[in-house]
Formats: C-alpha cells, sequence, structure tokens
C-alpha cells in the first residue's frame, strides 16, 4: 500500500467548486494520520491556474492534468486522468465529492483502478491505521460502517458534510501530468445550462422545500421568499414536482437529490421515507407542518407544528428584521 491520501478537486469552466475545498480539508486530515502527502488532482483545459488555490486550501501537492480533450467533463476521460494520478503518487487512499459528477466518475475510475468505491459517505476515521467509513443505506434508515479489503481505499464523500479549510498563503509543488493516447469516445457535443442564478441544491449550506402543503404553485412563494431571506438554495418534494409544480432538478430525495446542508427546512412536507432519505444527514432540520403526527417531525431537530401560510411570513419578517 502506498502513503498519502490523493483528492479529486472537482472544477467546471474554469472555476473550482467548494467540494474541491473540502475534499482537499479531508485529504490534508487523513494524510496527515496515515503517513504522507495530501495530494490533489485537478483536471481539465487551461486549469493550471487553479493549482495555487487548491494549495492554499491545505494541499501539499498538486498534479494538473490540463489537456485539450478533457476542456469537457468525460468519465472516460477525467477517469484515465485519476489512474494516471494514482500511479504517479501510489496513494493510500483516493478522495472525490459524491456530486453528479463525482457520482458518474466515481465508479469508472474505481473499475480502472480495479478497486472498491464506498459511496455517499458521512464520517470518515482511520482505525489501527486503516480506513475505516459510515454512509446511510437502506434510504438512509440504516449507517452502515465499511472497512476496506481493496489495496487502495477509494471514498466519495457528501458535499458540505466536511468543512472547507480557510484560505491560507500556504504554496504547495506543483506536476504537470499528461496522459498518453487518451481516447474519448462519447464526446461532450453542447451542455444547456439551467436559466437563472440561484445557489446551487447539492452544494447549499441552507436548503428550503416545499411539499403538497402548499396546495398549489401559486403559493411557492412562500418558499422563494423565505430562500431569498436567507441564501438559501429551494428544493422541493416529490409529489410537488410530479403535480407539476416544480422542475425535477428542486426534487430532494431517493429519486431526486441528496442534500446535506447545515440547515433544513421543510415546509408542508409530510415525510415520506423516500424524501427522509435525501435530507436526514442535514446539520439542523426544521419542519413547518400542521399536522402533529407527520413523519417528518419524527426527523426534525426544530419542529412548528402550525400554518404555514401563518408561519412563513412571520419568520420572513422576524429573519429580516435581524
Amino acid at each position: 500500500m502506498g502513503t498519502g491520501v490523493l483528492a479529486f478537486a472537482e472544477q467546471r469552466n474554469g472555476e473550482l467548486k467548494k467540494t474541491a475545498f473540502e475534499v482537499t480539508g479531508l485529504a490534508r486530515r487523513l494524510a496527515g494520520e496515515l503517513g504522507g502527502e495530501a495530494t490533489v488532482v485537478v483536471v481539465g483545459s487551461g486549469v493550471d491556474g487553479l493549482a495555487g488555490e487548491l494549495a492554499a486550501h491545505g494541499a501539499q501537492k498538486v498534479i494538473v492534468v490540463d489537456q485539450p480533450e478533457l476542456a469537457e467533463y468525460s468519465a472516460e476521460g477525467y477517469a484515465a486522468a485519476i489512474e494516471a494520478a494514482v500511479k504517479s503518487v501510489d496513494p493510500a487512499a483516493v478522495i472525490l465529492a459524491a456530486t453528479a459528477m463525482g457520482k458518474d466518475l466515481g465508479p469508472r475510475a474505481a473499475a480502472r483502478l480495479n478497486t472498491s468505491l464506498a459511496s455517499e459517505v458521512t464520517e470518515v476515521s482511520v482505525e489501527g491505521g486503516a480506513l475505516q467509513v459510515r454512509r446511510p443505506v437502506y434510504s438512509g434508515k440504516a449507517i452502515a460502517t465499511l472497512k476496506f479489503n481493496a489495496a487502495l481505499p477509494m471514498i466519495s464523500v457528501r458535499p458540505t458534510i466536511f468543512a472547507a479549510p480557510e484560505r491560507s498563503e500556504a504554496d504547495a509543488p506543483t506536476e504537470k501530468l499528461t496522459v498518453a493516447d487518451l481516447t474519448i469516445r462519447a464526446v461532450v457535443e453542447e451542455i444547456q445550462k439551467a436559466q437563472g442564478d440561484q445557489v446551487e441544491l447539492t452544494e447549499a449550506t441552507i436548503v428550503v422545500s416545499g411539499g403538497r402543503g402548499l396546495k398549489g404553485p401559486e403559493n411557492w412563494h412562500l418558499v422563494e421568499d423565505l430562500a431569498e431571506a436567507l441564501g438559501a438554495a429551494r428544493g422541493a418534494s416529490r409529489a410537488v414536482v410530479d403535480a407539476g409544480w416544480r422542475p425535477h432538478a428542486e426534487q430532494v430525495g431517493q429519486t431526486g437529490k441528496v442534500v446535506s446542508p447545515q440547515l433544513y427546512i421543510a415546509i408542508g412536507i409530510s415525510g415520506a421515507i423516500q424524501h427522509l432519505a435525501g435530507m436526514t444527514s442535514s446539520g439542523t432540520i426544521v419542519a413547518i407542518n400542521r399536522d402533529a403526527d407527520a413523519p417528518i417531525h419524527k426527523v426534525a431537530t426544530y419542529s412548528i407544528v402550525g400554518d404555514a401560510f401563518e408561519v412563513v411570513p412571520r419568520l420572513i419578517e422576524e429573519i429580516k428584521k435581524g
């Protein structure tokens, strides 16, 4: 087994995602416990300038794979880049974020490396010199503790679970790596971006979600107004999405997006198990529902049993005062 930890830093359009700093911080902590350095690999085209930011957030070494063929994300190409980085540094573990990209990339990279992948990890520790992780299973109804038999443990961690280190003036050596004979068979021709500038749901530290208790799409402004007051992302239950009130991109749950914000506010959501699977790892959960027996209250940190049409406007008013 090698030494140190290799983390994959996600970037889009030449800008590092928040999760890039989260996995960098985790890699630095684990490298201190396992021995060796925290190495971070960034992949793309025109991404040379990102090495300094990664070093400033804890990377002890940065590997840059900068090739024209990697300008747009490709699971095939990016997995090859991770494989090349692993061969270069021989780490004891590999980390990436369980984002949309990470969920696509992780299994392919693990297959190329002939190793195992533990996904959606929420806790990581070192026990007896070996990596141990905890992750939700059975739609979040239980938490499994896993140890690795594979020589190279690979994990994807849920966004916002692990804190990103504060920026410093630290520097780190940079290695430029080229993937030889890079062949990408599925080529991205066009990317259609979502309209608007709202906060990305899976990376948000605060999420405000609404359910059928809001009675109709004409009342969705309660979710939007509270989200705006808090600087939060907007989410929705499956029932709301199925009814056509909101797009699927906002759905939180087992068949939607899994979120782990510091604060999750559920308005008019009963709390079906499929929805709970997507948000129970949140730090603080606030439930606003007039049904005292709604399942959402069982997982809530704070419960408000009352009419959302009365509670939410007063909550917004108080937030704006502060």
